[in-house]
């Protein structure tokens, strides 16, 4: 925290200034709620008449709605000193103003975090138990014991899980956050449309992005998210070239609206490459792989002005941030809309269902390893057990997602008691020699759109549909950094700026291949070993090596993008409350 010399007070100063006059304004509510409750009913305890006992009665239902409105303001001011303790990491240098802007008094950050804490942690100890007991399997001669051990462990561990799941329905939040998601989605789509609509599009500074990319649709639906990003850190409205693009030569908005309604051309302007200074009028954006000295605002950064509201409704920010710009960019047209819609009627879709998204073709042995389907089959079966517990299971639906249709015919073959919803028409328009296509590309919004509408999906974030699909399933619902498993990389953008965890408790290594930690500590990110272990890079010693994943935690990377104050922070009357 910095503190001046010259005599002004300190951020800490002021802060702790600030948090004491709340303090006292809530003591003080609460002996003027008590006074008020005393006089109201003392007059009852007199020995007066009928008519005066009904008068004091009518008094009393009168100030009773107020005297609640005084409970409800002590609680407020409470919950929020309690929240004003609870900063930590990364998240403590937001302005104190946000901290106590009116936003439904929600849980606390410090309870969020631990909630998700050990979620997270209980299936870490799973990934190392299993891991563990699994080479045991193979090294000894003792199989069976050893596999009954394991199958208690993962019965416990679904039990636990589950009991977990049920902490945000019964904690009096689950309204809360859907609200508070609801609100804080709402402003952004507003704030981008109000960058992407400028009263003079003339006028207004822009950014050009060029959708010729050589890659697949994921790729290129990144490639576009990267560019509004940019446009919305720098505010300037994006223009989208897309004519040729390789999916429908007629451009992008032939299939899905535009991204503005009154603001598609640069109007002749001299366009300069960037780097450019802020003056500069129009400017075109080269490829996130090639540009140099990345921003700080690329993922997985996120907005400084909205952490706070979203940290305590999802455990995911930066996928959430960047799910809420595919929120803005795919908009299929009617007929494309229409299209989807009606296919997923054909499929009696139905929850509960699993979504499974297998990548065979050209990524398997360049950009990701073969996965054989009973590795998948796996976790969709660990899914359906541990909702077992809490629910009766009619059917196990998989919505089955893939390239190479054979792999619809192995599923349906090898696991008779579970329903696959797939259509093997999707998946051979997938195929290399026909990817290119609108038929494809028709076929490839199905998958998406479906795969994004089960509870649950199994897939690997090495594919750029696999992370799109987990993008888009954090836009349809409060939090989905629980409902996916990825049988390769954790989530990432291509492109993105450093993946750090910080140490939350210390480790002295084991054995010569982990590392040591400090509390406090950066941890550059390679990946995680799903077996209890991960492997980083310690920036404090320089030393690389595997880290005991559940004494770390992610590190939030918070960067000041404009306010965009023009825009309400709600767009209803609330905004007038404020």
């Amino acid at each position: 925290m910095k503190h001046y010399s010259n005599g002004h007070m300190s951020f800490n100063d002021f802060f702790m200034m600030y948090l004491t006059k709340w303090k006292r304004a809530a003591v003080v509510l609460l002996i003027i709620w008590i006074g008020v409750t005393y006089l109201v009913i003392s007059p009852l305890r007199c020995n007066g008449n009928t008519e005066e006992i009904a008068e004091f009665q009518d008094r009393l239902r009168r100030v009773s709605s107020q005297l609640e409105a005084l409970r409800q303001q002590h609680s407020n001011l409470i919950a929020q000193i309690r929240k004003s303790s609870g900063l930590n990491g990364n998240l403590k240098d937001i302005d104190t103003g946000s901290l106590f802007l009116d936003t439904g008094h929600g849980p606390s950050e410090d309870y969020e975090n631990l909630r998700r804490r050990i979620y997270s942690n209980t299936k870490e100890l799973w990934y190392y138990i299993s891991h563990e007991l699994g080479k045991a399997i193979r090294d000894e001669n003792k199989i069976e014991k050893l596999q009954a051990v394991l199958d208690q462990v993962a019965d416990r561990k679904r039990s636990l899980l589950s009991d977990q799941e049920k902490l945000p329905e019964l904690d009096g939040y689950h309204e809360w956050r859907q609200m508070e998601a609801a609100n804080v989605s709402d402003l952004i789509q507003r704030r981008l449309r109000h960058l992407q609509n400028p009263p003079d599009c003339r006028e207004a500074r822009k950014l050009i992005c060029n959708l010729n990319k050589g890659c697949g649709f994921g790729c290129q639906l990144h490639h576009i998210v990267y560019c509004l990003i940019f446009a919305y850190a720098t505010e300037r409205t994006l223009i989208l070239n897309s004519k040729g693009w390789r999916y429908n030569t007629k451009g992008w908005d032939y299939v899905f609206y535009p991204l503005s309604d009154s603001c598609t051309s640069a109007y002749g302007d001299k366009v300069l490459q960037w780097p450019v200074t802020y003056d500069a009028k129009v400017v075109s954006l080269p490829f996130i792989d090639s540009i140099s000295q990345k921003p700080k605002f690329l993922p997985l950064a996120i907005p400084k002005d909205l952490a706070h509201r979203i940290v305590r409704f999802n455990g995911d920010p930066a996928s959430w941030w960047v799910g809420q710009m595919l929120k803005y960019i795919l908009k299929p047209r009617p007929s494309m809309q229409k299209s989807i819609n009606e296919t997923m009627a054909k499929m009696n879709f139905k929850t509960p269902i699993v979504g499974v998204h297998i990548r065979r073709t050209d990524k398997v042995g360049t950009e990701a390893a073969f996965h054989h389907i009973h590795e998948y089959m796996a976790h969709v079966k660990d899914y359906y057990d541990q909702l077992e517990l809490t629910r009766t299971v009619d059917v196990r639906r998989v919505y089955l997602a893939t390239d190479d249709p054979n792999v619809l015919v192995d599923a349906r073959s090898k696991y008779p008691s579970y329903q696959f919803l797939g259509d093997e028409s999707v998946a051979k328009t997938a195929a290399t020699h026909r990817r290119y296509t609108p038929l494809s590309l028709a076929g490839l919004l199905l998958d998406l759109h479906m795969l994004a509408m089960c509870d649950y999906i199994v897939c690997t974030f090495s594919s750029q549909v696999g992370r799109v699909a987990y993008e888009m399933m954090q836009t349809n619902r409060v939090d989905a950094s629980n409902s996916f498993f990825s049988l390769d990389d954790i989530y990432y953008f291509g492109g993105q700026n450093a993946h750090d965890r910080i140490a939350v408790l210390p480790h002295s290594p084991d054995h010569n291949q982990d590392i040591s930690l400090e509390v406090g500590d950066l941890i550059g990110i390679a990946g995680n070993h799903w077996n209890g272990y991960g492997r980083g890079t310690n920036k404090r010693s320089n030393m690389n090596g595997l880290i005991p994943w559940y004494k770390t935690a992610d590190h939030l990377v918070l960067y000041p993008f404009p306010e965009y104050k023009q825009v309400p922070l709600y767009a209803d009357t609330r905004q007038n409350e404020l």
